[in-house]
């Protein structure tokens, strides 16, 4: 189960589109509209239900959690592009000359891939029902396949270097402590928070409006965010590494 090389050059693109088709899919935005009823709202029910909580708390810890999600998603993509290099995390092909062994690296060897995953969880809580179930379904499926064309790839190009280091760190889930020496390599935080500008976008919505529980304009938020993001990824200074492949391990 592993992606092309295509696949791995349009996976931003692909991202995109599995995140409109979750927010306006023709199947999910009829019945949206018509009853009004979104994941949140659902999974708030389902905590008054099962927890019997109230309607107010049951939104406050939807909307906590939605938050939280958001949030370590946003501290994991930025701390792990920070070491990465922001031009590799962009790079439209899979780079391998060494591993990168600083940072999240450490403890988890896909920590872009894990912070998609959580951003998704919150991006799901406002979209409609069906369109949450896709969406996290689709971005899980895309991200174990773009794992798995990078191992293959870092396998093939690394060696015993790469396979030791598959051994002694988890795929996604984060060991509580290091499994791997620091390398030494620094981290460019600037670079990284501009290349993860959306995430930190999504969180300042969540932040400002979450708790006015008003989906669309919670949608709104993330739009502006992406829009803005992409303004200032624009500001990054391309560097060598961005041009040339093979400077730096894994690409997410």
């Amino acid at each position: 189960m592993k992606a092309s090389a295509v696949e791995f050059r349009l996976r931003l693109l692909t991202h995109a589109l599995v995140y409109t088709l979750g927010f306006w899919a023709p199947w999910t935005v009829p019945l949206h509209w018509e009853s009004g009823i979104g994941t949140r709202q659902l999974v708030a029910a389902w905590l008054m239900h099962t927890l019997h909580l109230g309607f107010e708390n049951a939104s406050i810890a939807v909307t906590s959690t939605a938050l939280l999600c958001a949030l370590l998603a946003a501290c994991l993509r930025t701390w792990g592009t920070a070491y990465l290099g922001a031009d590799v995390m962009s790079a439209g092909a899979m780079h391998g000359d060494a591993v990168v062994a600083d940072g999240p690296y450490r403890y988890v060897r896909n920590p872009l891939y894990l912070g998609t995953l959580l951003h998704t969880f919150a991006l799901a809580m406002i979209m409609p029902p069906t369109g949450a179930i896709f969406a996290i379904v689709a971005i899980g499926i895309i991200q174990l396949r773009l794992i798995g064309g990078e191992e293959a790839f870092l396998t093939g190009k690394l060696g015993q270097r790469y396979r030791a280091y598959q051994a002694a760190v988890p795929r996604l889930l984060p060991s509580i402590v290091p499994r791997v020496a620091a390398s030494g390599r620094k981290p460019a935080w600037g670079k990284a928070i501009l290349a993860e500008s959306y995430m930190w976008g999504v969180v300042v919505t969540y932040v400002a409006v979450g708790w006015l529980y008003n989906s669309w304009l919670l949608g709104r938020g993330v739009l502006i965010s992406l829009g803005v993001s992409l303004v200032l990824r624009g500001l990054l200074p391309r560097s060598a590494a961005a041009s040339t492949p093979g400077s730096s391990t894994p690409a997410e």
